[in-house]
């Protein structure tokens, strides 16, 4: 009886142990690197010691950067690759992320597709709604992921977001969105010379703060919307600093209309600070977020209280642990979700349309289905 009953003790801890020793055993996720062009790129070179993914190989044509930013974080130089290709071959990474100009996300994406390694650009998904569509078809082909990373993804913020607008709606239906994203500029913050030099350039990036910052706000609306399409897009540009921004637009504001709903989206670099907020009005109630938190107006006849944002769940709490998960089927990824594809299709559509109503001054009406 005694012998028995250690033997259940014994199985009883083999069993709480084993997801620990499983966790424990788990291989680092393999991530290659597509450029180091990007602002952004910091943030996974940043990350590449935490143990949870290695960095298995970089490509990256312009050496003196690639060398640079190798021994700013202390990683290898046998990392480096000139050609994309030739770091998919030899490294074989489970999943890539683009670092590079926007213009360079479909190639990106074309090199990895037919390789089956899953795909994680920076917003916006591409430069075009064209090369967004070849995107999708490549994904579609291929059976591959591809997400698109927003830096306000990550944003414990919008954990209030959903539980007041998405959930069981105590707010009720949404209203009005008002988003607020960018800076002084690109050049007034001291982003790095390989990074200006294509984020200023209509090609290479699309456009200028449009691309770069209205994105955020479709892909916002999209998804508190649950995907629903704008009826229209109205969109108003601006070269404010022409001495400093010949090529591309400097302020842009896009105004999404839906049979219930309006969205406003402020993508500027103009602002006198950074910024990355926003509002969202409901029949009863209103919430302002932005990274450290919301401020929440739940009814009229009460005072508006803050809540400060809370850690997001893991693994939703960061790009780079979100792909690792999705790639290895760990998370299910629903169709509007932040990185989703869809939802990222719908912001391109969104994109497009802004600027052609900003050339032509006219609303853009969208098709209802695609």
């Amino acid at each position: 009886m005694v012998t028995h009953f250690f033997m259940i003790r014994i199985l009883l801890l083999i069993l709480l142990t084993f997801p620990v020793l499983a966790q424990e055993n788990k291989k680092p996720f393999r991530i290659g690197v597509a450029g180091l062009t990007h602002g952004h790129v910091h943030w996974v070179l940043n990350r590449a010691h935490d143990g949870d993914f290695e960095i298995v190989g970089v490509a990256e044509s312009n050496r003196a950067l690639a060398e640079k930013l190798l021994n700013q974080y202390k990683l290898p130089l046998s990392l480096l690759y000139t050609s994309l290709d030739e770091m998919l071959d030899k490294a074989k990474p489970e999943a890539v992320t683009a670092f590079g100009n926007t213009f360079d996300h479909l190639a990106v994406v074309r090199a990895c597709a037919p390789r089956k390694i899953h795909v994680m650009v920076e917003k916006p998904l591409a430069f075009s709604l064209e090369h967004a569509k070849q995107i999708q078809q490549l994904a579609k082909a291929h059976s591959i992921l591809v997400l698109t990373n927003y830096e306000t993804t990550w944003y414990g913020s919008n954990q209030k977001i959903e539980e007041l607008f998405r959930a069981n709606k105590p707010m009720g239906n949404v209203r009005k969105v008002v988003v607020h994203d960018g800076h002084e500029g690109p050049k007034e913050i001291g982003v790095g010379p390989e990074f200006l030099e294509w984020l200023t350039d209509p090609v290479k990036n699309g456009g200028g703060a449009l691309m770069d910052f209205g994105c955020y706000g479709a892909n916002q609306v999209t998804w508190l919307l649950k995907g629903e399409r704008p009826l229209s897009v109205l969109a108003v540009t601006q070269q404010i600093k022409p001495h400093i921004y010949p090529k591309v637009d400097d302020e842009a504001t896009i105004v999404l209309t839906y049979p219930a709903a309006q969205g406003i989206i402020q993508a500027s670099w103009n602002w006198p600070f950074g910024r990355k907020d926003m509002e969202v009005y409901g029949e009863r109630g209103y919430l302002i977020a932005d990274r450290q938190g919301s401020k929440i107006k739940a009814a009229h006849d009460k005072p508006e209280e803050f809540v400060a944002a809370s850690d997001l769940p893991q693994p939703n709490h960061d790009p780079f642990a979100y792909l690792a998960a999705a790639v290895r089927g760990e998370i299910e990824i629903h169709p509007y979700d932040l990185s989703a594809l869809e939802n990222n299709m719908l912001v391109m559509e969104i994109l497009e349309a802004a600027k052609t109503s900003a050339k032509t001054g006219k609303a853009v009406s969208l098709s209802r289905k695609q």
